[in-house]
């Protein structure tokens, strides 16, 4: 059983956040910008990186820390992407050194990331002269989890934080975690940015496992804008203080350690999703009948990233030949003249279309389905029992007028 609880980073036995600003932002003086998360003991570590071959400083710093599996804190800053910049790989060392410096451990046991603007000099005296304010801001409390969230948006309307609770091995588990994603949003791994942590005891050769195996099913299934980010960061810490027995194979425990993960992260993911730059609608996709789980969410996934669908559903246009249409460029072999599709809301549903062929529907019962803020596309295939559900959102005139002068 997994039920979602309060307390986001801080939810998990001995975590610690905060975040403050410290000058990284200077348009906005009250906005936060610079994020700490603690363990109180060392943890079991992992994360998964963009695919983009353009990477962040910070990501190339990431993988040699990485490299044992183990971690003690995560920082963070938005407001600047350090990707493409004067010595970026240099500079996200020297925050490793100043957050390492305050808390009392080796700075390989940091994890750095960033997110803003690529291509400037990140103003690292700025956070290095904060972070002993930062540490001294720690706490244990759903106020600090909620700073060290508002303290990595960037262009996020709110705040995306969430934590659940499980049985691992007859020991209550918490797992939480805050998320950073509005704009540039196509993963091949995780999404912009998102910090997990966890009291569960698991071996880091496990918690890379059931990263990799939970991001495939929740932050990869989603899609804003089509950009896959230079900066994409997905990290979960794991220290062991809720007591279970340490996973170190998969077997019931792990199930349920996934389960609660899994349900962690797809929630994250679908706030994302919501909030994407500009955007009034969550799409939720789903394909059912596919020839395989595969091949299913490639053709969810073709649905709710094409920009001619999101743009139907921005203006409350059932216009499902949009759908088909981008069924139909997935890459994947399916029969037309054998699929259903409805759209539907809180309220209500409407079949458009049956057999690919299109039918009489209420065009005002259509639009009034398509005017709430959640929408469904549900598409049955007959290809087989395959079945798979991927989250987008609509595109509007907000995001051009976002995305047009970003960096000015």
């Amino acid at each position: 059983m997994v039920n979602f609880i309060n307390g986001g980073v801080c939810a998990a036995q001995g975590f610690q956040a905060a975040g403050i600003h410290v000058g990284v932002k200077t348009h906005a003086e009250w906005k936060k910008d610079v994020a700490l998360i603690v363990s109180d003991v060392e943890c079991a570590a992992a994360a998964v990186f963009t695919k983009n071959v353009v990477k962040a400083a910070p990501i190339r710093v990431d993988l040699q820390h990485l490299a044992d599996g183990k971690a003690r804190a995560i920082i963070a800053n938005s407001g600047n992407a350090n990707a493409c910049a004067p010595q970026g790989e240099e500079n996200a060392e020297r925050m490793c050194a100043a957050a390492a410096k305050a808390i009392g451990c080796k700075p390989e046991d940091v994890i750095v990331s960033s997110t803003g603007v690529i291509g400037q000099r990140i103003n690292v005296e700025a956070i290095e002269e904060g972070v002993p304010a930062l540490y001294a801001a720690l706490e244990r409390s759903d106020a600090a989890s909620d700073a060290a969230g508002h303290a990595i948006m960037t262009t996020d309307l709110v705040k995306k934080e969430a934590a659940v609770e499980t049985t691992v091995g007859g020991k209550t588990v918490r797992i939480g975690g805050i998320a950073k994603g509005s704009g540039m949003i196509h993963p091949n791994m995780g999404t912009m940015l998102c910090f997990l942590t966890t009291d569960c005891a698991i071996s880091p050769a496990m918690i890379k496992a059931a990263l990799l195996e939970t991001v495939g099913v929740s932050f990869n299934r989603i899609s804003v804008d089509g950009d896959t980010s230079t900066n994409d960061t997905c990290c979960v810490l794991a220290n062991g203080l809720a007591g279970n027995e340490t996973i170190t194979a998969k077997g019931p425990d792990y199930g349920a350690f996934v389960e609660a993960l899994k349900a962690l992260c797809t929630e994250l993911a679908k706030r994302m999703a919501s909030d994407g730059e500009g955007a009034r609608h969550l799409i939720t996709c789903t394909v059912s009948g596919g020839a395989s789980e595969k091949s299913a969410e490639a053709i969810a996934k073709s649905v709710i990233s094409s920009t001619l669908t999101k743009a139907a559903i921005f203006g409350a246009d059932a216009n499902w030949g949009r759908v088909l249409c981008a069924m139909g460029y997935s890459g994947e072999e399916f029969d037309p003249d054998k699929v259903t599709v409805n759209f539907a809301s809180a309220a209500g549903s409407i079949q458009v279309c049956a057999q690919g062929r299109g039918l009489d529907f209420d065009e005002d019962l259509a639009k009034k389905i398509l005017t709430e803020h959640d929408i469904e596309i549900n598409i049955a295939l007959e290809e087989g029992g395959a079945c798979c559900t991927c989250w987008g959102c609509d595109i509007t005139y907000d995001y051009i007028k976002i995305n047009g002068d970003y960096r000015t």
